[in-house]
């Protein structure tokens, strides 16, 4: 199925218009962000207690006012944190479940660094303040909203949905492996914290991305050691010295090119919007993987090396003890964004060759990453996706997309369950600052994203 233009497939999933309406949706979406937003669910906070359990509590009690069963929806406190699963019961119980992915967690936020309390909701110019606002209780809120909505209206998925909410996301991710666990035999997974869409000044979309799968995440250090002695006598095991080498052969030395299906159709895309050398260089690259030519063009541009290669480089260095005294270490951290497809011993392996000095010590960080596989781009995905971003923008194309990585989904790739970011937001690159100070979402995106998934969840649930 091509993924860059609509399909009669996809169309035939655009469903009537709804029962409940919609405008009463959308205020409840925005009215459950309002109240998320209050909640300081930041996990292993100095500043004040974490609470996301409180939090998981409130979304229940607005489930089972909405229709829900109170049984079918737990929360189990653990790791400081909270996890939360909602279970709605398919008609056909062979089919395996659908799980409906989110974090109720967010990065610290400190008052005194803010125009506005970040744990105070603040409607103003057409945006709604606050931490959270936009990574990751946007999406979460209008997956709540949606699915009270469709619920009351009285229809019936054929598969189980399962609203699955961890509690750490931004940190240990121990609600994550627990979830990731408990539903390794599902059939697939919508990460509402991934995927979107980009407007340009004009508030026109310029792109939407299907995630579908993440570079991994990993650190390892390169240490170099010596016995050290007096400044003034000069040795040429140096650590710095020979630390220094390594580096230097580290970054002439860049890991090769591979592409997948997600990669090529994203390039494919970049290619019709770039320069036309800069498209030049994407189809050359695409016809041939070995081009040498456009290889270097596109890995000098930071918009497209980490697209085709694993990348890794140096972070933090340390080293020496005393101004008047030889190093006995020196020690480099080196980030390394990995492809799927590759093991973290297997980089390490590399690094080591790269490296080329037997006197020097690579070895991992533990960062609790792990290497996950890229998600096939299944067809019944795709066409769902399609008909969800079609609902706003008829004639967007839908962009496979890998992540530099990592959300949630990292540990449901691993344990085999397909998964797939395909959050409803759409803005403005200038308007993106989750993680920051003042975080925002356009009040304008959350009409259809609710109409997003609500076109994706009956689609893809039956």
């Amino acid at each position: 199925m091509s993924f860059l233009k609509s399909t009669a497939c996809a169309a035939a999933l655009l469903l009537a218009a709804p029962a409940v309406s919609h405008a009463q949706s959308t205020d409840a979406a925005l009215d459950i962000l309002s109240r998320s937003i209050a909640f300081r669910t930041v996990n292993g906070s100095d500043i004040a207690p974490n609470q996301t359990p409180e939090y998981a509590a409130f979304l229940k009690d607005r489930l089972v006012a909405g229709g829900f069963d109170p049984a079918s929806i737990e929360i189990e406190e653990m790791a400081g944190t909270a996890a939360f699963t909602a279970t709605w019961q398919g008609t056909d119980p062979a089919l395996k479940p659908i799980i409906i992915l989110a974090h109720m967690d967010v990065v610290e936020a400190d008052p005194k660094d803010w125009e506005r309390d970040p744990f105070t909701p603040v409607i103003e110019n057409g945006y709604i303040f606050g931490r959270g606002s936009a990574d990751n209780k946007a999406d979460l809120s209008m997956v709540v909203a949606t699915i009270i909505k469709l619920k009351q209206e009285g229809w019936q998925p054929k598969r189980s949905i399962v609203l699955a909410f961890s509690g750490d996301e931004e940190t240990a991710m121990a609600t994550t492996v627990h979830l990731a666990e408990k539903f390794k035999h599902a059939e697939l997974v919508l990460n509402a914290d991934g995927g979107g869409g980009e407007l340009d000044e004009h508030d026109q979309p310029i792109i939407y991305g299907l995630q579908a799968a993440e570079k991994t995440y990993f650190d390892y250090t390169i240490t170099a050691t010596d016995a050290g002695g007096h400044s003034s006598r000069p040795t040429a095991g140096n650590p710095i010295y020979r630390l220094s080498a390594a580096l230097q052969r580290l970054n002439a030395s860049p890991f090769p090119v591979r592409l997948d299906e997600i990669t090529r159709g994203s390039l494919k895309v970049s290619a019709e919007r770039a320069s036309p050398e800069t498209a030049a260089a994407i189809n050359a690259l695409l016809a041939d993987e070995t081009d040498q030519a456009a290889i270097d063009f596109l890995s000098a541009d930071p918009n497209y090396v980490g697209t085709i290669r694993t990348t890794c480089t140096a972070t933090m260095i340390k080293g020496g003890h005393a101004p008047n005294a030889l190093p006995q270490q020196a020690q480099a951290t080196i980030n390394c964004r990995i492809l799927p497809g590759f093991s973290m011993e297997e980089i390490r392996d590399q690094l080591t060759a790269i490296v080329a000095d037997p006197t020097l010590t690579v070895a991992y960080q533990d960062s609790g990453t792990l290497a996950a596989p890229a998600s096939p781009l299944r067809d019944d995905v795709v066409a769902a996706v399609t008909a969800a971003v079609h609902s706003r923008f008829p004639n967007l194309d839908i962009t496979p997309a890998m992540s530099a990585g990592a959300t949630d989904s990292m540990h449901f790739r691993a344990r085999g369950v397909p998964s797939y970011g395909v959050g409803s937001v759409f803005m403005k690159a200038e308007d993106e600052f989750s993680h920051g100070l003042n975080e925002r979402l356009p009040i304008a995106t959350i009409a259809p994203g609710i109409t997003h998934w609500e076109t994706l969840l009956k689609a893809i649930a039956n």
